[in-house]
C-alpha cells in the first residue's frame, strides 16, 4: 500500500501522545507500510544485545523505537508550535506541503 503521510524525514515533529507528549524531535526514519516513524530522543527503549564487532560486551542499549505516525505532529518553522499540515500546489506545478496555522511552505 503506497500511502503518503504528513511527516517525512528530517521533519522536526512534536508528540501529542503518550510517555513522551509534548517533546520535539527530529524524524530519523518512516514506515509507510507501519504507520511508524522513529524520531531522535522519543520513545527510548532498553534493548539487551549479545557480544557482537560493534558492541564487544553486549549488555543493554537503549535507543529510539518507532512511534505511530498519529501521535506526531509537524511543528511549523516559524511559530515553532505544532500544526497540522496541509497539500496544495506550488508555482512549479507540483505539491507543495504547507503549515494550515501559519499558511508557511514547508521544505
Amino acid at each position: 500500500m503506497n500511502r503518503k503521510f504528513h511527516i517525512k524525514k528530517g521533519d522536526l515533529v512534536q508528540v501529542n501522545a503518550g510517555e513522551d507528549k509534548g517533546k520535539q524531535g527530529k524524524v530519523l526514519q518512516v514506515f509507510p507500510e507501519k504507520e511508524r516513524a522513529i524520531v531522535e530522543g522519543i520513545n527510548i527503549v532498553s534493548k539487551h544485545t549479545k557480544p557482537n564487532a560493534k558492541h564487544p560486551q553486549g549488555g543493554i542499549i537503549k535507543q529510539e523505537a518507532a512511534i505511530h505516525i498519529s501521535n506526531l505532529n509537524v511543528v511549523d518553522p516559524s511559530t515553532n508550535k505544532p500544526t497540522r499540515i496541509g497539500r496544495k500546489l506550488g508555482e512549479n506545478g507540483k505539491l507543495v506541503r504547507y503549515a494550515k496555522k501559519s499558511g508557511e511552505i514547508l521544505k
